[in-house]
């Protein structure tokens, strides 16, 4: 495709937005970086999202700001700007022009000290590694809390930073025996790893990328790929400049993959690792088989086997214990360092267990060697086989379950693998001219960057459209398979499809700040957070292998005096075996049968899928926790605006008062409203305009003495007439007369759960509208199918009683609690809790998040800010109420999974050690060797992940497949 059609289009033609340089630019280009400042401000009177929207927008509005972030908890805004077009003062004054109050903070501290650091951990083994990390970062001063997942071979710490660093963190890990790798530290920092080609001076590279502004730290990881790490600020510079400073020198320098690419490298590496070290032992131990339990049929080769060397040694069990060595010493070495870095910190693992058996098995066999070559008439049995074939079919297990694993986070690496490779990059010159394009890797895109998306591509990055039009696939965001018209202003997210038309969009966020990133890292926290029930497993590795140590010790003892003493029969023991031999076999399969493992890996590995499946259709489950409580829940309290309804509200009547046209009098509504940021307000403004047909002169009259009265409406002067617009409060208040028609209306409106709005011009009322917020085509059959699952649903809502029963009598909701404010909401849900229900709150996540915090499972219905994300157990990014019931169902199906895990761990266990003791031999002469109770052992934990991974499979209830999304037709006069 030709690259030069748009080089000569001008900033006006392409890019009107980037004209006003509200932005300080848009592009990379020779004009200087802009200064960014950051400043805090105290807001009060901030109730709701419609709230929320209105501060955010108006400070939006001002020139000059790049970023504001709106806590409606904290009561709050954070703001990123530019001083050169905008101060203090005029953002504290904006806000306060749309009704609230404000002043800055001063001193305040932008970044909370409390940091959520992620870490890689190489060398867990089983739930006993797992806990005794957890253990080592909770006593560590400055950490709040920590989770680490065997299945996902992660950390997450809650840590102050004030009190400690993460390389403290990273110095405690590998302290306690274990490999960590520092994945991300939760600070307002970006890091890098660049691969350097050439020959390389490290104190002048590092003073280069060190004088560059943002650059926080360089270090350099010496080995055969020689890597240098840069910590930087991405708000200041990125990788481009980066590269850059190594073009300036002889070297080249590539972006070097150790996010999840480097994690599925180096999973890769593991299990190629354990397949190597498999096929080795497999190499050594088949002969070990064959001359054990083979060859001794065929005559011939038993006679070459049986020929005596030195006293009664003979050449098979030389051949044996040749064979066995390596296998035992240098294929088992990780066994022997594991158990090493277990018992130094003072507990046991699943390494202990099988250098126990292994040993065992491998020096009793040695002694009885030595004792051959030395005895002329020693006789005695060797178990070289039995240790060798522990160790491969351990090794197997290993490799199988490792595979296994790495299919449990599929879904991370999907997520991951949305955002394409490339980019193109636009670069405009100082007058706004298109100058060229340019491929580039789409690692090296930055904030502020201007980049071309053409059909049939991904959008590369998160941003807002300049120049063009088209329609995106947000599917992967939303789960919803339809697209979505996009032209300038609209926002679009990285890694959605553009559909049709070209796109211009300026670049907002990259790297972690992403929506797909934040996705990504929500999914990563989620399956690392432990459900209850995982709390028995943890309970019980803290003593499994001293007491399988002791069991196994015992059964020995037990066999052995019980032969010395004749208890059981001599047709017990096998011909080639004496009584100390067969109590030494029992002991040890009772050691390596025992599996600790498949006990720790019953709730994280469903935990992965499970939510793995979720986040692929647009349910976003944070936890174990979460998943546990949701499939209890049998009551869910809805919101109804945004929630029940569309959020969106229509006119859809009109009725005059006064002699004067629709015209005329949308005219002065629309003029004062336009200043109002309320959604009634809004929805008033876009139905006016299908009364402006004068294309000559589409501006409104200016509305003067605008104000706004919190809870009540707007008033305003224009054209010289008084103009109020709101409620029935505000007329009273201003002495403005209802006439019995007008009092009908409304009455009407609110029986149909519709919202009037008064409307007076010099304090006669003039007209009332009718404002509707249509319900969502999915509510009525969702309610019905929730109702089917036995669950009860209740309305909890601000609005009036009348809208609210009509809107409940609608959907099929039986409970309405109305005018209830944040407060009572929270209260409901605590007092249907006392009741004896398990609580689920459905809301819009903001306004509704002390609800969604008291609830058991909060549920935050199509929420995109941090704040419903802090406040909600699920976050719903599809806002069909049909989700509800698809978070209801997965969990169900995820914790049935994690039941049936712990039943088959268990029981493996409880049936497996008593077999493995031989407890059932004296009634059915079954002996359970120790080869193959090694080999029952590695097979358990890997039916355990199997079993997990059968949720991948999950589909959603039946019911929604069939359930009709009719359009929602609302009737407008």
């Amino acid at each position: 495709m030709a690259l030069t059609s748009i080089a000569e289009e001008t900033y006006s033609e392409r890019h009107p937005l980037l004209q006003k340089n509200k932005f300080g630019g848009g592009c990379r280009s020779s004009s200087e970086e802009e200064v960014t400042s950051r400043a805090v401000f105290r807001v009060v009177g901030m109730t709701c999202s419609a709230c929320v929207g209105s501060v955010e927008e108006a400070i939006k509005r001002l020139g000059g700001i790049h970023e504001a972030v709106i806590d409606v908890l904290n009561n709050q805004a954070q703001v990123l700007f530019n001083p050169s077009f905008v101060n203090v003062e005029k953002i504290c004054e904006t806000i306060r022009d749309a009704g609230f109050e404000a002043s800055p903070i001063e001193n305040e501290a932008n970044e909370t000290p409390v940091q959520v650091c992620r870490i890689q951990i190489n060398g867990m083994t089983c739930t006993s590694c797992s806990s005794t990390i957890e253990r080592v970062l909770r006593v560590t001063n400055g950490v709040q809390r920590a989770h680490v997942s065997l299945a996902l071979e992660e950390a997450e710490v809650h840590y102050d930073r004030r009190l400690v660093a993460h390389e403290k963190l990273l110095a405690e890990v590998e302290g306690a025996g274990f490999e960590a790798i520092l994945i991300s530290t939760g600070e307002d920092l970006s890091k890098i790893d660049l691969k350097i080609v050439g020959e390389c001076v490290d104190e002048s590279i590092k003073t280069l990328l060190e004088a560059l502004p943002g650059v926080q730290s360089v270090e350099f990881h010496h080995g055969t790929d020689r890597i240098i790490s840069v910590l930087y600020k991405h708000d200041v510079t990125g990788p481009t400049n980066f590269i850059r400073v190594f073009g300036q020198t002889k070297l080249k320098a590539t972006i070097f993959s150790v996010g999840e690419e480097g994690r599925e490298s180096q999973r890769q590496g593991e299990i190629q690792k354990y397949y190597n070290s498999f096929l080795w032992s497999l190499v050594c131990t088949v002969p070990v088989f064959l001359t054990t339990m083979v060859f001794m049929y065929i005559p011939w080769i038993n006679h070459l086997l049986m020929f005596k060397v030195i006293n009664m040694l003979n050449t098979g069990e030389i051949i044996r214990c040749v064979l066995a060595t390596p296998v035992q010493f240098v294929i088992g070495w990780r066994f022997y360092y594991g158990s090493y870095k277990s018992l130094r910190r003072g507990s046991a693992n699943m390494d202990v267990l099988i250098a126990l058996g292994t040993n065992a098995a491998y020096f009793y066999s040695l002694y009885s060697v030595l004792r051959a070559a030395t005895s002329p008439d020693f006789k005695g049995e060797d178990f070289f086989e039995t240790s060798s074939m522990l160790i491969t079919f351990i090794l197997l297990g290993k490799y199988l379950e490792v595979m296994a694993k790495g299919k449990t986070s599929d879904a991370i690496s999907k997520l991951m693998n949305l955002t394409p490779d490339t980019a193109i990059l636009l670069t405009l010159d100082s007058e706004g001219k298109v100058t060229g394009e340019e491929e580039i890797d789409g690692r090296l895109i930055q904030k502020k960057d201007v980049i071309k998306i053409i059909p049939g591509v991904k959008v590369a990055s998160d941003g807002y459209v300049i120049w063009g039009n088209s329609h995106v696939d947000e599917s992967m965001m939303t789960g919803e398979a339809k697209l979505v018209a996009k032209r300038k202003g609209d926002a679009v997210i990285g890694g959605t499809l553009n559909a049709n038309g070209v796109l211009h969009v300026k670049v907002t966020k990259v790297g972690s700040e992403s929506a797909l990133a934040q996705i990504v890292r929500l999914v990563e926290s989620a399956q690392l957070v432990k459900a209850p029930v995982q709390k028995l497993a943890d309970k019980i590795s803290r003593f499994f292998v001293p007491l399988v140590i002791s069991i196994s010790l015992l059964t020995w003892l037990a066999w052995f005096f019980a032969g010395k003493l004749h208890w059981y029969s001599e047709s017990w023991i096998p011909a080639s075996m004496d009584s100390f031999e067969l109590a030494l076999q029992y002991g040890i399969s009772v050691m390596v049968v025992a599996c600790p493992c498949a006990l720790g890996l019953a709730t994280p590995t469903a935990v992965m899928v499970g939510t793995g499946v979720g986040a692929s259709q647009g349910v976003l489950i944070k936890g174990g926790q979460a998943l546990e409580r949701a499939h209890m829940v049998n009551c869910i309290v809805f919101d109804k605006t945004g929630t029940l309804t569309m959020g969106k509200p229509v006119v859809v009547r009109t009725k005059l008062l006064k002699n004067m046209t629709l015209g005329e009098f949308y005219e002065l509504v629309a003029a004062i409203e336009v200043n109002s940021e309320h959604p009634l307000a809004k929805a008033i403004v876009d139905h006016a305009k299908k009364f402006r047909d004068d294309e000559e002169n589409p501006a409104l009259p200016q509305a003067h003495d605008f104000l706004s009265i919190t809870g009540n409406g707007v008033k305003a002067t224009v054209k010289g007439r008084e103009i109020m617009v709101g409620n029935k409060n505000l007329m009273s208040e201003h002495g403005v007369n209802i006439p019995e028609d007008a009092k009908e209306m409304l009455a009407e409106a609110e029986e149909m759960a519709q919202t009037g709005i008064l409307v007076s011009v010099d304090r006669e009322l003039t007209g009332v509208l009718a404002v509707s917020d249509p319900l969502k085509p999915s509510a009525r059959a969702a309610i019905s199918i929730l109702k089917s699952m036995n669950i009860v649903s209740i309305m909890v809502t601000g609005d009036n009683w009348g809208t609210a029963n009509a809107i409940a009598h609608e959907v099929g909701i039986d409970s309405v609690v109305a005018e209830a404010k944040p407060k009572q909401k929270a209260e409901k849900v605590k007092e249907l809790q006392d009741a004896g229900h398990v609580v689920a709150m459905v809301g819009d996540g903001i306004n509704d998040a002390p609800a969604l915090v008291a609830a058991d499972v909060g549920m935050a219905i199509g929420a995109g800010t941090d704040i419903a994300i802090e406040a909600a157990d699920i976050v719903l990014m599809n806002s069909n109420l049909e989700d509800v019931i698809t978070a209801i169902d997965l969990s169900r199906k995820t914790f049935s999974r994690i039941r049936l895990n712990y039943v088959w761990a268990l029981g493996y266990n409880l049936i497996g050690i008593p077999i493995a003791a031989g407890v059932l031999f004296p009634w059915t002469h079954l002996r359970l060797p120790p080869w193959f109770a090694g080999a029952a052992m590695a097979a358990s934990s890997v039916s355990v992940v199997c079993s997990s991974l059968l949720l991948k499979n999950y589909k959603r209830p039946k019911e929604l497949d069939n359930l009709e999304i009719c359009e929602v037709l609302v009737e407008r006069v």
